[in-house]
């Protein structure tokens, strides 16, 4: 859903950033890396220790560096295979330190073993939604789809946390985690069931 804002922030909001990184010859990748750093800071050395509001602002001015290095490579031309794999592969640890950061939240200060198990169930389906159509993709099978992408996953549980944080209703926080947890079920059944009806149509083509 939040995918279709990516222009917008792209060519307007980020487009300066852009435009100075490639100035400075600094590589696409290398922003991805620094940027999957930084969230990892901001999750892992904030959040346990209680201090969501400031993991929250700090995890912020790293997290759209997801949006600058693709659109630096696109305007330099060095889109490549590996950059796309080390995107992916970047991603996968950033999301985890943010959902395992919540989780030692809960393990700590937030004491609810309720929420560090639905923190930590996020965390894996999460995992498994962006594994089941990375998969699919590899065996030529199209999983894209469902009510859970990463960015509106991202995005709701770092808003909601904030919120919870200013507000001190740590309730935004909780009820955030248990839509995730929903979605993001409901998003592996769908690409499972959509990756099965095409091994069955392709099983059933005449040889």
């Amino acid at each position: 859903m939040l995918d279709r804002f990516k222009g917008f922030w792209q060519n307007v909001v980020l487009a300066p950033f852009v435009k100075l990184f490639l100035r400075l010859g600094i590589s696409p990748d290398t922003v991805t890396f620094v940027g999957t750093v930084g969230v990892c800071v901001g999750a892992l050395a904030f959040f346990p220790r209680g201090h969501l509001l400031v993991g929250v602002l700090f995890i912020t001015a790293f997290v759209f560096s997801d949006l600058v290095d693709g659109q630096m490579a696109r305007l330099s031309g060095r889109t490549s295979k590996f950059g796309a794999f080390w995107d992916s592969t970047l991603d996968r640890i950033g999301d985890g330190a943010i959902f395992g950061g919540l989780a030692l939240y809960f393990a700590g200060p937030g004491d609810s073993y309720l929420y560090l198990c639905l923190t930590l169930y996020c965390l894996v389906m999460g995992a498994v939604t962006s594994y089941a159509r990375a998969r699919a993709e590899s065996l030529g099978m199209d999983a894209r789809g469902g009510i859970a992408e990463r960015a509106d996953r991202l995005v709701s549980i770092l808003v909601m946390t904030g919120l919870g944080a200013i507000f001190d209703l740590p309730i935004l926080m909780h009820v955030t985690l248990w839509a995730l947890a929903l979605a993001n079920t409901a998003t592996v059944v769908h690409r499972v069931r959509k990756v099965h009806r095409q091994a069955v149509a392709e099983a059933a083509e005449p040889a």
